[in-house]
């Protein structure tokens, strides 16, 4: 599912997310989902969430609700 809308991520989903520093290598960490860091409906490069093991970035992939 898309990560870029943030009705579709909600805490406990399974997500893949890409951190600030691996950006540029497309590099996924796949986790659940803490805490919503993005107040707005949409973000184009993906709702920024911290996962349970405190790791932030921003959704690519929504694996499961």
């Amino acid at each position: 599912m898309d990560g870029t809308q943030r009705k579709n991520i909600t805490p406990g989903a399974r997500v893949k997310i890409v951190q600030k520093p691996h950006q540029r290598t497309g590099q996924l960490t796949e986790g659940i989902v803490k805490d919503i860091l993005t107040s707005s409906a949409v973000h184009h490069r993906g709702i920024k969430v911290r996962l349970t093991d405190g790791v932030v970035g921003r959704v690519q992939e929504v694996l499961n609700q």
